[in-house]
């Protein structure tokens, strides 16, 4: 069974590179939106003493966490544009989520 799976890998068609294209594409966005993230958090809270953003990897966990789930154990910028740049990113995620699942669904639908 599993050997099955795996030679049906091979034989993708046209709609299995098309979507594995959108996928990775939105992948390497995201991961880019990721770093412009980082280091504009990390510029934008750094000298709040009464943050919690003070190093390159809490902005890095900051902002990979808000794209992922959108809540961190990390406070909340408390910058304006530490907050400017939070909204992106949540804003980001929601519209990676939804095209995503809608890309996927697509594929599913009109798959043979």
């Amino acid at each position: 069974m599993l050997l099955e799976e795996f030679k049906r890998l091979g034989n993708w068609g046209e709609g299995h590179r098309r979507l594995f294209a959108r996928l990775v594409v939105v992948l390497l966005f995201t991961l880019a939106v990721d770093a412009i993230g980082t280091v504009a958090i990390y510029f934008a809270e750094r000298g709040v003493k009464t943050g919690d953003i003070h190093t390159w990897g809490d902005a890095l966990f900051f902002t990979t966490v808000q794209l992922l789930t959108v809540s961190s154990q990390i406070k909340n910028p408390l910058t304006a544009t530490g907050r400017i740049v939070d909204v992106g990113l949540e804003l980001w995620a929601v519209v990676v989520v939804a095209g995503s699942a809608g890309a996927i669904a697509t594929f599913f639908q009109s798959a043979d």
